[in-house]
């Protein structure tokens, strides 16, 4: 697996680089958000670590640019920012996971290897009238296309794979979000929210249900 960092704090880099190419992945660095931005777009990673405040480009606008085109490569920030609205701010810029500085490596090497863990997965879900194509990340509702954000779209799969099953809401934060400490879970109503939105649900789909005080369950069986 090959790794890509932008971070420019030297002591950083070569202590990451070390760490990770003796636990056998390949990895690559560069210390600006421009450089990075082109390694990204060009290269064939399969994760990237991020700093959050880089020269030239910062790692949240770098972020964006590359989820415009690339929306499956997981994206870890390594940043000191660690207020609830910047937690928010980097997630829905894209990113997979958010590890404050300073950081265990044991702990980021965990959290690296989730993402690089086999989830088998078919290549399309069906509830009800909605497709979800896992390959091509596309849904579709009775044939129409539903343009998704990419945490909106992992939040349906999500749903969707555990058809029939009450996701509460600590496990969806930490499945969908990555997210592995006390945190708001409201945010969770605000894309389940919009998800319903863009679907345009008519009355009788009632495909995801709410579980007042636990979460929520995708059912087609009313």
């Amino acid at each position: 697996m090959e790794i890509l960092i932008v971070e420019d704090e030297v002591g950083i880099v070569q202590f990451l680089t070390q760490g990770l190419e003796e636990e056998g992945f390949k990895v690559t660095s560069t210390i600006d958000g421009i450089s990075g931005l082109e390694l990204a777009q060009n290269g064939t990673f399969d994760l990237l670590l991020l700093d959050w405040m880089l020269p030239k480009l910062s790692g949240l606008d770098l972020c964006k640019t590359f989820r415009e085109k690339d929306k499956t490569t997981p994206i870890l920030f390594l940043t000191a920012k660690d207020t609830t609205a910047e937690t928010i701010q980097g997630l829905q810029a894209g990113a997979n996971d958010y590890i404050k500085k300073p950081f265990d490596f044991a702990e980021l090497l965990e959290r690296i290897n989730i993402h690089f863990r086999n989830k088998k997965v078919e290549t399309k879900l069906q509830l009800g009238e909605i497709t979800i194509n896992v390959a091509e990340y596309t849904v579709t509702n009775a044939g129409t296309a539903v343009a998704l954000t990419q945490r909106e779209f992992e939040l349906l799969k999500f749903l969707v794979v555990n058809k029939g099953k009450v996701c509460n809401r600590k496990q969806i934060i930490e499945e969908v979000w990555d997210i592995h400490f006390n945190y708001d879970t409201g945010v969770i109503d605000v894309f389940i929210n919009a998800i319903r939105k863009k679907l345009k649900l008519k009355v009788e789909q009632d495909y995801i249900k709410t579980v007042r005080g636990v979460g929520y369950i995708a059912s087609d069986v009313f």
